[in-house]
């Protein structure tokens, strides 16, 4: 076996799902557990606060994944109308996107006559594969799939939306607003660590801001909750 021969996993190849399922579960956290918190700080009984909680799980999930996939497909949507005109102007002017092809080339740092061979060769191997590639920037690798990121964006979401209902099952009353915050933070310190270690990041960089934001989220809606909590009683 050669000594040459390996086989590399690149962090890029995730960005499909990573992206997606980071989005997810950190929202599905950070806002059932800010929703859970800021009625619980109104002074809701804890049958209101999980009501509440398992509505924002259910409803939270159904919109990432509306959302998720009507982004993602409008990406698709674009990506497919570049591609049709690509191939267009390749069936109709070959000369001028195979000139095209030989300045991208000769722009990364290829000398005329070399860019202009390898630009004929892969023209005659997948003509527009080349330039979706090369000119377009689209290549398997990071191209949309609606579904998947649909999938995964629920599922996440869902998943991260548990863990503050389980805190609310499982603590006094009078203790849900402190200890739901506490254990998102936690959360959302673990998540970010595992994010950023999944993209190849520094663990302490990700948890930070993962942390930070989820934290001013939950703030926010504790102190709308005790607003009008007390205006109301």
């Amino acid at each position: 076996m050669s000594r040459l021969s390996h086989t590399e996993v690149h962090m890029v190849h995730r960005i499909g799902w990573l992206r997606a399922a980071v989005l997810g579960a950190n929202d599905g956290l950070v806002s059932t557990s800010s929703l859970v918190v800021g009625v619980a700080a109104a002074g809701s009984g804890k049958p209101e606060v999980l009501i509440a909680g398992l509505a924002g799980l259910v409803a939270g999930a159904m919109s990432m994944a509306a959302g998720e996939y009507v982004s993602v497909s409008s990406q698709t949507d674009a990506e497919q109308a570049d591609l049709a005109r690509e191939a267009r102007e390749l069936e109709e002017t070959p000369e001028a996107e195979l000139e095209e092809l030989t300045r991208i080339y000769v722009g990364r740092g290829l000398d005329r006559d070399l860019a202009e061979k390898v630009a004929v060769q892969l023209t005659e191997r997948d003509a527009l594969g080349s330039h979706a590639r090369d000119e377009l920037g689209i290549s398997e690798t990071v191209t949309a799939r609606p579904i998947q990121a649909a999938l995964v964006s629920a599922l996440t979401f869902a998943v991260g939306a548990v863990v503050p209902l389980i805190v609310v099952l499982l603590v006094p009353e009078a203790q849900i607003a402190v200890l739901v915050a506490a254990s998102t933070i936690v959360g959302l310190a673990a998540l970010g660590g595992l994010g950023a270690s999944a993209g190849g990041a520094g663990l302490m960089r990700g948890a930070a801001r993962v942390t930070l934001w989820g934290a001013l989220a939950m703030a926010a809606t504790a102190a709308v909750g005790t607003i009008f909590g007390v205006t109301v009683g």
